[in-house]
């Protein structure tokens, strides 16, 4: 009972570590320990505390003071001649005022929108980093699934040569084949032997890679799940229309712009007259040497109207207005290049697809011709050494094509959702 109790635990493990290893799980954990995203989460909290503080501006502020002073007099004397007994004076004062601003020419309330604004932007920010930490995940994740089978391949070629190469080194001693045979055996050997050292170095370098990106252990190659489910637009004009309303990049640019327009708001409300009121009372112990105790109430309106300020207002406002007009040319610019970037991006998830056709072809192809070829000289028909060498050849380069085109497929569509500004982990199915 035992026992079956362990092999079932060992089962449902296996099934477990076989159904979180994969790409899914890896985004999630790089989003969770990417240091630039923590960052950027600080920023927003930042941005929300920028918020709170322009919301207090109507808000009425509250201060308490309170002093003590002691005064010492010595060496009086009055007018006579006369010297006077020194004298001692404690004074105590408490002070508890209110102050609400009335208006200030709709500067607090474009203060306030600003900063409302700039949380927006800090939340966009935080997608933008976020999305980028998803499409390097999806290379770094891909990249070690390719370099892992084209070090398989390789070491599978290396394998098959080495025993091509103790084949011909018996039918040479039959007589079936030359020594120029066997030379090119060799030299096939070796040069798959170099093939496969430089396959290990790109894995090692794709290992590190991951590493960094998701802060995780290598997974298990064989366990690794290539296949996921995104939702792509169905044509390029699709592409454009979502990305009018998504892409992050132009969302930033059109903030920036309002952002822009209320720093121009600000800068005009500078120039309007300001009303303010405060209440204040006090109390006095000691005040001079005919009251002892005094209290006080007070109530005080405030009207200001800055007029002149050496030019600094009006150079405020000149400079508001163009970086009002540069964040405008900024955000046509940002239209432009996005409809260009996801031109681009469609054109090469529609030319991967083809590529990965075509690859899938060669590589069947290449299968067929290899084990017709090799059989053929395994069974002593005209087929040569050099025949073997050059279909296994071909056969490992469609292969490692083939393999390259999926994992190129795979990145184009992340690529494309990511400008199109779709991509999250919700996204990925």
């Amino acid at each position: 009972m035992k026992k079956i109790l362990i092999i079932l635990f060992l089962i449902f493990s296996f099934s477990y570590l076989h159904a979180d290893e994969n790409f899914k799980f890896f985004a999630k954990k790089a989003i969770e320990n990417n240091l630039q995203l923590n960052a950027e989460r600080k920023n927003l909290e930042v941005a929300k505390q920028n918020k709170n503080i322009s919301r207090s501006e109507f808000l009425p502020s509250v201060t308490i003071t309170g002093n003590q002073t002691s005064t010492t007099s010595t060496n009086r004397v009055n007018q006579s001649g006369a010297s006077l007994a020194d004298t001692n004076t404690d004074s105590e004062n408490k002070t508890i005022s209110i102050e609400q601003t009335i208006f200030s020419g709709l500067k607090g309330i474009n203060t306030f929108k600003k900063s409302e604004l700039e949380t927006q932007k800090a939340i966009l920010e935080l997608k933008k980093v976020e999305q980028k930490t998803i499409l390097d995940t999806a290379n770094a994740y891909y990249d070690l699934i390719y370099k892992s089978k084209n070090e398989k391949f390789n070491f599978s070629n290396v394998n098959l040569f080495e025993r091509q190469v103790e084949s011909d080194k018996a039918r040479l001693q039959k007589g079936e084949i030359s020594l120029t045979d066997l030379a090119q055996s060799e030299s096939s050997l070796a040069g798959a032997n170099a093939k496969l050292i430089k396959a290990k170095t790109e894995l090692l370098s794709s290992k590190t890679n991951f590493q960094r990106i998701t802060r995780e252990k290598i997974p298990n190659f064989e366990v690794l799940n290539e296949k996921v489910f995104l939702e792509l637009p169905n044509s390029l004009n699709s592409s454009l229309k979502q990305s009018r309303l998504k892409n992050l990049n132009l969302l930033v640019s059109k903030l920036n712009y309002e952002i822009a327009i209320k720093d121009y708001n600000i800068e005009r409300a500078r120039l309007s007259p300001s009303a303010s009121i405060k209440v204040s009372k006090s109390e006095n112990n000691d005040f001079s040497t005919t009251i002892d105790e005094k209290d006080e109430e007070t109530v005080k309106a405030s009207i200001t109207w800055p007029l002149i300020k050496g030019g600094e207002n009006v150079s405020s406002i000149k400079k508001s207005i163009l970086n009002k007009q540069r964040a405008q040319l900024l955000l046509q610019d940002t239209k432009d290049k996005i409809a260009t970037e996801i031109s681009n991006s469609w054109s090469i998830f529609q030319s991967s697809k083809s590529v990965l056709e075509a690859t899938r072809a060669q590589l069947k192809a290449a299968e067929i011709a290899n084990e017709g070829i090799t059989l053929e000289y395994d069974s002593g028909n005209t087929r040569t050494t050099l025949d073997v060498i050059q279909s296994r050849s071909l056969l490992l380069d469609a292969r490692i094509a083939f393999a390259k085109a999926e994992k190129d497929f795979i990145i184009s569509q992340f690529e494309l959702i990511r400008q199109i500004g779709t991509l999250s982990l919700e996204s990925i199915k």
